[in-house]
């Protein structure tokens, strides 16, 4: 079954399974039967790192997978980008199976459609910023002086102008990941893997990143994977969140619907402590219209804003709010919120 269908796919992922251990076949039979991953591994002698997972991801969305440690999610996007043979399953690139490539087909996808960045910058100490950042390039052949002007490009892009000509042991953490962020940028990828890239750094700056990655990704539009297990950083970053527990997913959703609505108690506990009032919206808590119309009323607010501000907006002026979307010269009505609405989603008196 896939989970949390989006319009036209860039990847789609079938039924992935990765079974690690002697005896594979007899390890999917037992998860099929329900058995849990710990009898499993028991009576098997196999480790069942992903079972059955399902999901699409749309062209231009920032789909995030998101559990702790021993979850899954990071053997699943190794899968997903084939660096991990998987045991079963499909992973198709714009209808083209990866698991069935031959090694020399699968090379070409990742020199060309793929790109990957991991939590350790994995970046060559010997090599100048710029030879870093064009090395996908350098892999494919292409000349140095094309390569090198395209790197310039990418490095201006991530804001490391005038770093060129150092090493990357002379840069900070965070600049080391933008180092790796324009290596993956440089080839210009139609999917960018992440994989925790930003937990070894400082708070302040993986701040910064998010926020690098957040502008990146409004300029470019790449379909991007991203793993973390940290659930404010998805929420920042995610167009759909995957919350993963034992190798399956428990819930594919926004971040308004893992809030507003958790399938299981294991997203609530995750849900549970979010500041709704910072994360939701007036689109998340409005009444919606039956149809959009022209705006009349004076007394508006942007689907866009945060719960936070109509609180602000309602303590002035109880009267309810017209949320409107679309161009700020021809804005369309698309629901009402008031007052009572919003005090029920913090728990509070209208």
């Amino acid at each position: 079954m896939t989970l949390g269908g989006v319009s036209e796919p860039c990847l789609d992922v079938r039924g992935i399974w990765k079974v690690f251990g002697p005896r594979p076949g007899r390890a999917i039979e037992a998860a099929k039967a329900g058995r849990s991953r710990s009898d499993i591994l028991y009576e098997t002698g196999c480790m069942v790192g992903v079972r059955d997972v399902s999901f699409d991801v749309g062209r231009g969305e920032t789909f995030v997978v998101m559990g702790l440690s021993g979850s899954g999610k990071s053997t699943l996007i190794r899968c997903v980008s084939r660096l991990l043979d998987v045991t079963a399953g499909e992973v198709l690139l714009d209808g083209e199976d990866l698991t069935a490539m031959d090694e020399r087909a699968l090379r070409d996808v990742r020199r060309k459609k793929l790109s990957m960045v991991f939590q350790h910058f994995g970046l060559f100490p010997h090599r100048l910023v710029i030879d870093n950042a064009a090395y996908g390039l350098e892999v494919q052949g292409v000349p140095k002086a094309e390569r090198h002007a395209r790197a310039q490009q990418v490095l201006e892009v991530v804001g490391l102008r005038g770093y060129e000509r150092h090493y990357p042991q002379q840069l900070s953490g965070g600049m080391q990941q933008r180092v790796g962020l324009a290596r993956a940028l440089t080839v210009n990828p139609e999917v960018l893997f992440f994989d925790e890239p930003f937990s070894a750094l400082d708070p302040l700056i993986r701040r910064d990143m998010q926020d690098e990655l957040i502008r990146l990704q409004g300029d470019l539009r790449r379909t991007i994977v991203f793993i973390t297990h940290d659930f404010a950083e998805a929420i920042k970053l995610g167009d759909r969140i995957a919350i993963m527990k034992d190798g399956v997913f428990d819930q594919i959703g926004t971040a308004a619907e893992l809030i507003l609505h958790p399938a299981t108690d294991y997203v609530r506990e995750f849900t549970q402590d979010v500041p709704k009032a910072k994360v939701l919206t007036a689109r998340d808590v409005m009444t919606p219209y039956e149809s959009g119309a022209p705006v009349a009323e004076r007394r508006t607010v942007n689907a866009g804003d945060t719960v936070e501000t109509l609180v602000r907006t309602l303590l002035n002026d109880p009267e309810p709010l017209t949320v409107v979307d679309g161009e700020a010269d021809r804005p369309i009505a698309i629901g009402v919120v008031d007052r009572t609405a919003v005090a029920t989603l913090l728990g509070a008196d209208p």
